[in-house]
């Protein structure tokens, strides 16, 4: 199903979960690398006014839908999506590389939750292999000459997949420039994925995230910083709900 229109336009190609992991074991299988990108309201926001932002997401192999909008307007247009939220596929995609002898590397906003989401997933998955961890420095241009290093340094590990948690747009933008300098490596951008697994982050109870209120509590969390950005998600709503029903 499309999102918006033009060239911020973006396709959620991948509807399910199961066709998900076929597509990423696929990918491990023959040695090929990817980009996956987890679509939400504050991505349609953004992709309209930030044209690096949407030439990024054009770039990008695998797109999901993350954020219950997504999802409610797939089903108004009758092209029903899955529900995938980045931080859901962090345990899963481990036990798939892990299942596949993939290594793994980490990308996030500190080493003190990078060591604490690689220890989380060294508990939690047997046979993981976490071969790279790295928090770029404060001001991190996501295609400039530190991401240069980086992508050197993923090649240099083995890594075969990267868990990207730097929030939108740096880590798809990211994603989009090192994807053709790691050609093996499958690139994962799942926000606050690492954060909520070391415990930097708390996130919302499961009772609020099956009444669809997570998006409460991350306003709660940090009022200055979601209202403003959740005000924007509303106001574009309407339009995206008309789009949604001209594609029944």
């Amino acid at each position: 199903m499309k999102f918006g229109t033009g060239r911020s336009a973006v396709e959620v190609n991948i509807p399910t979960r199961a066709a998900l992991f076929h597509a990423v074991r696929t990918k491990f299988a023959q040695g090929d690398g990817f980009a996956l990108a987890t679509l939400n309201l504050d991505h349609l926001t953004k992709l309209p006014s930030e044209a690096t932002f949407a030439e990024a997401y054009r770039a990008q192999d695998l797109v999901v839908a993350d954020g219950r909008p997504v999802v409610w307007l797939s089903q108004l247009a009758k092209h029903p999506l899955e529900l995938m939220p980045g931080s859901d596929l962090v345990i899963p995609m481990t036990e798939l590389a892990a299942e596949m002898q993939m290594p793994i590397a980490l990308m996030g906003s500190s080493d003190e939750a990078l060591s604490g989401a690689k220890a989380a997933l060294e508990a939690r998955v047997p046979g993981v292999n976490v071969v790279m961890t790295h928090a770029p420095a404060y001001g991190f241009d996501p295609s400039g000459a530190a991401a240069e290093e980086i992508c050197d340094m993923l090649n240099e590990s083995g890594a075969r997949l990267c868990f990207i948690a730097l929030g939108a747009p740096k880590q798809e933008l990211f994603a989009a420039f090192a994807r053709g300098r790691c050609p093996a490596v499958g690139f994962a951008s799942i926000g606050a994925g690492l954060d909520f697994l070391s415990g930097h982050q708390v996130r919302a109870p499961k009772i609020m995230r099956a009444l669809a209120l997570e998006w409460l509590w991350r306003a709660l969390q940090s009022p200055k910083r979601m209202i403003p950005r959740y005000a924007k998600c509303f106001a574009i709503l309407p339009k995206l709900t008309l789009d949604a029903w001209r594609q029944r």
